[in-house]
């Protein structure tokens, strides 16, 4: 049985080899520039540059331009930091002339989300309040001012992370007064629904360590199989989106939205746990000094 795998071997290293050596004047036009080759030129190629290459002129010719040493990585590249600011501004572009549900109708602004596109952490919230319609930006009422503290209590600023939610316009119980206080609620279905994309987008332009999902409403629309809050809480879940392909893993953790939390106070301990696990995670230790 070894005697044939070796032999299987030789025979498929010896093919490389003479593919190898009908690519040479390709391979030599190219010079010393090589990033323009193809990746089936240079697999063929490493191989031939081998140790045990069976053709010393190829090994010689391509040495120049395969250094033995040089690995071959035929992995997307990542996004740099410019590219992800341009994708995100774009993608705001977009969502701040989308009317793809009523919502578009009746919003002030549109509220894209904010934050550092490098983030190791994402927050994710379940739609603008009043204070953000107007200011077009996320988390900024008095549930913002809390969620600004819970960060800073995490060891973190909001500089330091992305903010965004789940819909992305103000959804209102009288959406005909927009003026009025109090006029709040949830998205509903075919709201999410529509803006889902976008806040996949985001995550996956940024592609944070860990998304936290901040209520039911933002939980339950990315965990897969989400009951209750309560049954998501306490534990990470993997992250899988339906409209994009994550280039690395993202896990999302499911705690309280801060709004909730200014009405139930004695929830901030439960919230403070969930935070801390993601803390531990990335070795925070808490709030600076």
């Amino acid at each position: 049985m070894a005697d044939s795998v070796r032999a299987l071997a030789r025979d498929l290293k010896r093919l490389l080899t003479t593919a190898a050596d009908d690519m040479l004047p390709a391979v030599s036009a190219y010079g010393p520039e090589t990033e323009s080759l193809p990746a089936a030129v240079k697999v063929v190629a490493a191989v031939a540059t081998g140790p045990k290459a069976e053709s010393p002129q190829t090994a010689a010719v391509l040495e120049v331009t395969f250094p033995r040493a040089q690995s071959i990585s035929l992995q997307e590249p990542t996004m740099t930091t410019a590219d992800k600011t341009a994708a995100l501004k774009a993608l705001a572009d977009t969502i701040s002339h989308c009317t793809r549900c009523p919502l578009g109708a009746t919003r002030l602004n549109a509220v894209p989300g904010e934050g550092n596109v490098n983030a190791a952490v994402m927050f994710v919230g379940e739609g603008p309040g009043f204070d953000e319609d107007r200011q077009g930006r996320p988390f900024v009422g008095r549930a913002g001012q809390l969620l600004t503290k819970m960060i800073l209590a995490m060891g973190l600023t909001r500089e330091e992370v992305f903010i965004a939610n789940i819909a992305k316009c103000h959804p209102m119980t009288d959406p005909l007064h927009p003026e009025k206080h109090g006029n709040d609620r949830a998205p509903n279905a075919q709201e999410i629904a529509c803006c889902r994309k976008y806040i996949e987008q985001q995550i996956a332009i940024v592609c944070p360590q860990y998304v936290i999902a901040l209520g039911g409403v933002a939980a339950k629309s990315l965990i897969s199989d989400a009951s209750s809050l309560g049954a998501l809480r306490g534990k990470f879940h993997p992250l899988h989106l339906d409209s994009v392909t994550l280039k690395k893993p993202v896990q999302i953790l499911a705690t309280y939205h801060p709004a909730a939390l200014l009405r139930n106070p004695n929830w901030k301990k439960d919230a403070w746990a969930d935070l801390q696990l993601v803390m531990d995670k990335l070795g925070l230790k808490g709030a600076r000094n």
